[in-house]
């Protein structure tokens, strides 16, 4: 926890907003999307998706195949704790929705389906969004899927896998996608082995969002990493999540910028 207040008091010394930005690229994202105030109404369903959740006290046993959680004690979980403590705040599933709607990619792959909050988001962004989301824990994707049901969400594939499995079938030069969310294993090693498996699946207007970069030293080693790697070329620190585009037209330049 120190060293979340520590990173996040740093991240508010070097942020900046829009009128520090001088490419027409990022200063568009960030006015248009990133702080678009206006009322939208997939936000209603989002909430109530949210709230649904909330008011579920039913326990599930989940299995953690990453670093485990800051918060639970024990694998036994009440999906309303794991929706309040570990899932997407309200704030972060209406952005993710908005840079979904904002890009409009056609297929999407987040790693770390969870309870399918962020998932949701990304959907309801492009009704013609194909979305693969990996989930390890059978029990959290069969809640996900019930979600998913329930609330008529289409285009959503949920894969039951442990990631690294996953991702050792995706053929090297026949898999593109427009947008990757990582919320995962947040780990280093997982986190640059995901990065560097993925890489033959960008185009030039591939969007990656990595979930939870200053959540440890670790994490913000592995973004620190992926910032200097040669085919990106623009990156967002929003401190939440750090976000990277490899359009080749574009200067390298890093942003760190406040919401």
């Amino acid at each position: 926890m120190l060293f979340q207040i520590k990173s996040y008091l740093k991240f508010l010394w070097y942020s900046k907003n829009e009128h520090a930005v001088h490419s027409p690229f990022v200063f568009n994202l960030i006015t248009k999307c990133f702080y678009d105030k206006k009322n939208k109404p997939q936000y209603s369903i989002l909430e109530k998706y949210r709230q649904s959740l909330l008011a579920n006290s039913n326990s599930i046993t989940v299995i953690d195949f990453g670093v485990g959680s800051k918060v639970f004690k024990s694998n036994v979980r009440s999906i309303a704790q794991i929706a309040k403590t570990a899932g997407i705040s309200t704030k972060h599933s209406r952005l993710l929705f908005r840079i979904s709607n904002y890009f409009k990619p056609k297929s999407i792959l987040e790693i770390g389906t969870s309870l399918g909050l962020a998932t949701a988001a990304l959907a309801l962004g492009n009704d013609k969004t194909a979305i693969i989301t990996l989930e390890g824990c059978r029990e959290t994707a069969n809640i996900a899927q019930k979600q998913f049901n329930e609330f008529k969400l289409e285009g959503i594939n949920s894969v039951l896998s442990e990631f690294d499995s996953y991702l050792a079938t995706i053929p090297a030069t026949e898999v593109k996608f427009d947008m990757i969310y990582f919320d995962g294993n947040h780990s280093k090693k997982a986190t640059i082995a995901y990065f560097e498996k993925l890489l033959p699946t960008i185009t030039n207007d591939s969007v990656w969002i990595f979930d939870d970069i200053h959540w440890s030293p670790d994490m913000e080693e592995a973004w620190n990493i992926i910032k200097e790697h040669s085919l990106i070329t623009v990156t967002i620190d929003v401190f939440q999540w750090g976000i990277v585009f490899f359009r080749r037209e574009q200067p390298k330049e890093h942003f760190i910028i406040r919401l």
